[in-house]
């Protein structure tokens, strides 16, 4: 993000670090096709052994911790000093890290799976690349990533008052599109309808692998 985005977006989320813990950390008991893909994404992580899950904007850690009891070893990653505080407080036996997608302070190849639930909907549309190539920087070959997001029809994203700071919603195809671009691979996707006093937007997650170099050239020779 640039300089700007990014002290709003910390700023924002140290303000309402608490109320946001209170009000979301529950959040996946009434989502059951979110906790389906979470499931589907652990497992391949695990299958492939290639590293650990960074949960990037991992908020007050309650999907840190999710992952880490469906088996693969997860840590997190959050923008905000406030959220981390709450995501130490509440899972101190996880570790949790300040830090900013778009300049992640990790080695190359290092992890085995990112998710990123909900985390990149502030980034600015002409940064997001920036963001996707951190991701496939440190994502070993095999490792797969797993990006949640509104979902909207345009092509164009679509900024919205997402009531903690500006937000964007995105087509699936277009930010498939970005991810194909970055070097990933689609595995799969969900779009789902909006709960009842939810947000009237889709919501969406697309997973994605990043492919070993054999696997992208056959890709790339396919008819």
């Amino acid at each position: 993000m640039t300089e700007l985005a990014l002290h709003e977006t910390r700023a924002a989320y140290d303000a309402v670090a608490t109320l946001y813990a209170e009000l979301f950390s529950n959040a996946l008991e009434s989502l059951p096709l979110e906790r389906a893909m979470l499931a589907a994404f652990a497992e391949l992580v695990r299958s492939h052994n290639v590293g650990p899950i960074a949960d990037i904007g991992c908020g007050p850690g309650y999907l840190t911790a999710y992952l880490n009891a469906l088996g693969p070893s997860t840590f997190g990653i959050d923008l905000s000093p406030e959220m981390i505080t709450l995501a130490r407080r509440d899972h101190p036996d996880f570790h949790f890290v300040e830090g900013s997608m778009t300049a992640l302070d990790l080695p190359d190849a290092h992890l085995g799976g990112i998710l990123a639930f909900y985390s990149t909907i502030h980034t600015p549309p002409h940064l997001l690349p920036t963001v996707f190539a951190e991701f496939h920087r440190t994502l070993a070959p095999g490792g797969h990533l797993l990006l949640g997001f509104f979902a909207g029809n345009d092509p164009i994203p679509q900024e919205f008052d997402h009531k903690v700071t500006l937000a964007y919603r995105w087509s699936p195809d277009t930010l498939a599109d970005l991810l194909r671009g970055a070097g990933f691979t689609e595995v799969g996707r969900m779009v789902r309808e909006p709960h009842e006093n939810e947000r009237q937007f889709q919501g969406a997650q697309l997973l994605f692998r990043k492919p070993h170099s054999l696997d992208a050239n056959s890709e790339g020779n396919q008819p």
